[in-house]
């Protein structure tokens, strides 16, 4: 099944990443299946990445103004070669999702935990939105 994808955060302007494609293995019948299948699939990516070296390291032009679009100018290195852990992952998502740190809308639907199930069909649309927390002093 092939889903896409669109991750936003409130306190930007601009998107993070703009219709990623996934393909799901299954058809997700709640939330949590939906948030776990897509963790699975990014620590796997994670994991795959932080193996692989490059004999050349440095950044044409494109690329630094594609990278400088997502705010993060970088290789692309990971210097920790600890993997992650998928379990670990997956509880971390559904914790954060809970508390209200993230929305999730299917077709500008929003999915609320207390949602018994959902209904993702191929081709579905995706969008999760990254709510930002105040920093500042109290008075």
């Amino acid at each position: 099944m092939k889903i896409f994808v669109t991750m936003k955060s409130l306190g930007k302007r601009k998107e993070f990443f703009k219709n990623v494609e996934y393909q799901l293995s299954m058809r997700p019948e709640t939330i949590t299946d939906l948030i776990s299948e897509l963790v699975k699939i990014n620590v796997s990516s994670y994991n795959e990445r932080s193996g692989e070296v490059s004999f050349v390291n440095y950044l044409t032009k494109e690329e630094i103004e594609l990278r400088g679009t997502t705010g993060k100018v970088g290789f692309g290195i990971n210097y920790n070669e600890q993997k992650a852990n998928v379990q670990d992952s997956i509880r971390t998502a559904l914790q954060a999702f809970q508390d209200g740190l993230f929305k999730v809308f299917i077709n500008d639907v929003e999915q609320t935990v207390e949602a018994p199930s959902i209904i993702v069909n191929d081709g579905d649309q995706i969008v999760f939105i990254k709510l930002t927390m105040l920093a500042g002093r109290m008075w």
